[in-house]
């Protein structure tokens, strides 16, 4: 049984749209990973130094970035690892 629930925040949305269809499924099963056992390797999870976000890969090229808040996952941002350079 999942403890984990997973919240879209709005500027989420346009973003997942714009994905790749092959990236969209790799985004699902990552997601499925990410409320069952987020201490999953594949999910390589880690914070983005400096700032209260994390980050989890879909794949080798794309991440989904997120924030926690006890066992509720907000999603932010997903796309390219370039997403990542904000954060820097």
């Amino acid at each position: 049984m999942s403890h984990y629930l997973i919240s879209i925040e709005p500027e989420f949305l346009p973003q997942y749209d714009e994905l790749p269809k092959d990236i969209k499924k790799k985004f699902k099963k990552q997601i499925t990973l990410l409320k069952e056992n987020p201490k999953h390797p594949s999910l390589k999870i880690h914070r983005l130094e400096g700032s209260d976000y994390w980050e989890f890969y879909v794949d080798d090229f794309y991440r989904c970035v997120f924030k926690q808040e006890g066992t509720i996952y907000k999603l932010y941002f997903v796309g390219t690892h370039k997403i990542i350079d904000r954060f820097r």
